[in-house]
């Protein structure tokens, strides 16, 4: 079964309540539609409910079959606008300020999942990935005893040219500039963690860096072989192994030349890099130019799932990124 197929299954297996904060978007409609008909998920749209509803009969749907919640008129925007509130008084939020907080549909549908009218919650398809990040942070929050929001991207091998396929993930390519050793060790947990279920196997993790096993000598290095230790530390029963150069970790025949006492012998799946930079370009080097399929960025460390689509999805992709929300709440 290929990587997609199987999130799909396992999301039908247990659907769960997704909130989409761009319901009037007609990808997004689209991908309600498809999500609801194959038994993925429950689906809520945010949105003026008018346009949602004209959008629903374009591609034949009963609108009866969504729950729709326009931020402007909905009975729960009194209640959630209290509760964002208390959330963020301290920061100086008052009641007014609050109202008009809930009239963002991101802020009202990371608010539909934190007071539990939701399992999670996908936007980004009209909104910068700033916004839809920062609705997240500020209301879904950190979950307990995680340091560190980090994301990811699924990278999915399946042409024929590739020599190894399956899914990889690509950490952290779209959120935390610079990490430190601490940083970087929360990152490559919580990655092995979504590997394990997202992809239904064990993760092996990979510490990039520009050297292999102290073949060269420099702070950057020190952060990522700290960083090792650190994870190792916290999760003894952990595959990882680093510093690893790219080759080393997926290679075989390098691994056995290059380090011969890797716990990983070129069979990684999960790749942390040391830094955004080297992330972001890497990610899109393997998509662009390797033919990769990339889903995400894909937000970990959240009390409750939420994620981020870029504004120039697909209907397909707006689908998928459903299916990987349901299964991460599964993972709850």
């Amino acid at each position: 079964m290929k990587p997609l197929e199987r999130i799909i299954e396992t999301a039908k297996q247990a659907p769960r309540r997704i909130v989409l904060a761009e319901g009037e978007d007609p990808r997004i409609v689209e991908a309600a539609v498809r999500a609801r008909r194959e038994g993925i998920a429950e689906i809520t749209l945010v949105g003026n409910r008018g346009v949602i509803e004209r959008r629903l009969a374009d591609v034949g749907a009963d609108p009866q079959e969504f729950r729709i919640e326009d931020p402007q008129a909905s009975p729960l925007a009194s209640r959630l606008a209290a509760a964002y509130h208390e959330l963020r008084k301290a920061k100086g939020v008052d009641e007014a300020a609050a109202v008009g907080a809930l009239r963002s549909p991101l802020i009202f549908a990371a608010m539909m999942v934190r007071e539990g009218e939701g399992d999670g919650t996908v936007g980004g398809a009209v909104a910068t990935t700033a916004d839809t990040v920062r609705a997240a942070l500020q209301t879904i929050g950190r979950a307990p005893g995680v340091g560190l929001v980090s994301s990811f991207f699924l990278m999915m091998l399946c042409q024929p040219h590739h020599a190894k396929k399956g899914a990889f993930v690509f950490a952290d390519c779209g959120l935390v500039v610079d990490p430190d050793a601490a940083g970087l060790a929360d990152i490559a947990r919580m990655s092995a963690r979504s590997y394990q279920a997202l992809a239904g196997g064990a993760a092996k993790v990979a510490m990039l860096s520009f050297s292999t096993n102290g073949s060269a000598a420099h702070e950057r290095v020190s952060k990522v072989v700290e960083a090792t230790r650190l994870a190792h530390a916290a999760d003894p029963d952990l595959v990882i192994d680093g510093e690893l150069q790219f080759d080393t970790a997926f290679v075989e025949a390098v691994s056995a030349s290059k380090a011969p006492n890797s716990a990983l012998h070129g069979e990684a799946n999960v790749f942390v890099f040391p830094n955004l930079d080297a992330a972001n370009i890497g990610y899109k080097i393997a998509q662009r130019i390797g033919g990769a399929d990339a889903i995400g960025p894909i937000l970990q460390g959240l009390a409750k799932p939420a994620n981020d689509l870029s504004r120039g999805c697909t209907a397909e992709d707006a689908f998928h990124m459903i299916a990987v929300t349901v299964v991460q709440a599964q993972a709850r």
